[in-house]
C-alpha cells in the first residue's frame, strides 16, 4: 500500500473518533453547567485543556463561557479542532483514499459530512444541543460499523482500526489527566465529595458510566475508576484495551509486510507497563506522572508509525 493511502486511513478515522470524543465531552460539560453552576467554567476550561485548545479559544473569545464555548467546539471553521472542521478533514481524507473503501463505508463518511454540516450551519440552540450531539456520536458509529460490515481484514481495515484506537487511548488519557489533576485543586481533597464529583465526570465525558456501574454496583471509588479507564482489558475505552488493539493490528500488518517495524516494539513497551502495573504501584507513582509518561509514549508511537508506514510518500 502507498505510504499516503496508509496515512488517509489513518487520520480519516483519527478525526472520526475526535470528532465523537468532543461530542461527549461536550454532554457531559452540558450536565455539569445544569446541575452544578458554580463549577460550570471550571468544567468548560477542563474541555478545552483536554483537547488542546486553551490557547485558540482565549485568542478569539477570551474567559470560557458556556455558549462561546460549545460553538466554538462544535462549529468554529477558525477552529482547526472543531468536530465540523474535523469531519470535513475526514470526508477529505476518505476522497483521497476512495478506492481503498467499500461503497458502504464511503456513502457513510459522505453522510455524516453531510448531516453535521447541514445540522451545524448554524448556532445550536440549547434545547437542541442534546439531540444535535446525539446525532453526532450516531453518525461516527455508523461508519464504525460499515467499517466492520463490509471491510476486509486487510491493512486497509488494519490502518483504520489503528487511527481509531490511537485517538480513543490518546482521548481517554488526556481526560484523566486534565479532569483529575488540573481540577482538584488540593491534595487535601482526595477522597472529598469535590473528588467524587470529578471522578463521576471523568465517566461521563468517556461515557463509561454504565459499563463501571455494572461491574462496581454503582459505588464512585477512584482507585477502581483509574483502574477501569487505565488497566481493564474488557473496556474499549481503556487504556490497555485500546494498546493491544494497536499491538494487534500492527502484528497483523508485520504478518503482511514480512518486517518488524520500530513502532511495534514501542507499542510491545507501552502494553508491558499495563502488565507490569497495578493501580497501587501507578498511585504510588502519581497518576498525573503515570499519563504525563503514557502522552509522551503515545505522541513518539504516533510519529513512529507515520515514519515506518511512509505516511508522507
Amino acid at each position: 500500500m502507498l505510504g499516503k493511502t496508509a496515512g488517509g486511513l489513518f487520520w480519516m478515522f483519527r478525526y472520526l473518533e475526535r470528532a465523537e470524543n468532543t461530542a461527549r465531552m461536550i454532554d457531559a460539560g452540558l450536565r455539569i453547567s445544569l446541575t452544578r453552576s458554580s463549577a460550570a467554567e471550571s468544567e468548560w476550561t477542563s474541555i478545552l485543556s483536554s483537547t488542546g485548545l486553551s490557547a485558540a479559544y482565549k485568542a478569539a473569545h477570551g474567559a470560557p463561557d458556556g455558549p462561546k464555548v460549545i460553538d466554538f467546539l462544535l462549529r468554529d471553521p477558525n477552529n482547526p479542532g472543531s468536530i465540523l472542521t474535523g469531519i470535513e478533514a475526514a470526508r477529505m481524507n476518505a476522497r483521497v483514499v476512495r478506492t481503498a473503501l467499500t461503497r458502504e463505508v464511503w456513502e457513510a463518511v459522505n453522510e455524516c459530512y453531510m448531516v453535521l454540516k447541514r445540522l451545524l450551519a448554524q448556532q445550536i440552540e440549547d434545547r437542541d444541543l442534546p439531540r444535535v450531539l446525539q446525532v453526532i456520536r450516531q453518525r461516527s458509529a455508523f461508519v464504525r460499523g460499515a467499517l466492520h460490515g463490509t471491510m476486509v481484514r486487510n491493512d486497509i481495515f488494519n490502518f483504520a482500526r489503528i487511527g481509531t484506537f490511537y485517538e480513543r487511548a490518546d482521548n481517554t488519557a488526556r481526560i484523566l489527566d486534565q479532569k483529575y489533576y488540573i481540577l482538584l485543586p488540593s491534595v487535601r481533597l482526595v477522597g472529598s465529595p469535590s473528588d467524587n464529583v470529578q471522578w463521576d465526570t471523568i465517566l461521563r465525558a468517556t461515557s463509561t458510566t454504565r459499563a463501571y456501574q455494572t461491574l462496581h454496583d454503582g459505588d464512585v471509588d477512584p482507585k477502581a475508576i483509574a483502574q477501569f479507564l487505565i488497566l481493564d482489558g474488557r473496556l474499549p475505552r481503556s487504556l490497555a484495551f485500546c494498546y493491544s488493539k494497536i499491538g494487534d493490528n500492527l502484528g497483523y500488518l508485520e504478518k503482511e509486510y514480512g518486517a518488524h517495524q520500530p513502532s511495534h516494539a514501542l507499542v510491545d513497551s507501552v502494553c508491558a507497563k499495563f502488565k507490569a502495573h497495578d493501580m497501587n504501584a501507578i498511585f504510588d507513582y502519581g497518576l498525573h506522572e503515570f499519563i504525563t509518561d503514557f502522552l509522551r509514549d503515545s505522541a513518539a508511537l504516533g510519529r513512529q508509525i507515520e515514519i515506518d508506514y511512509r505516511f508522507s510518500e
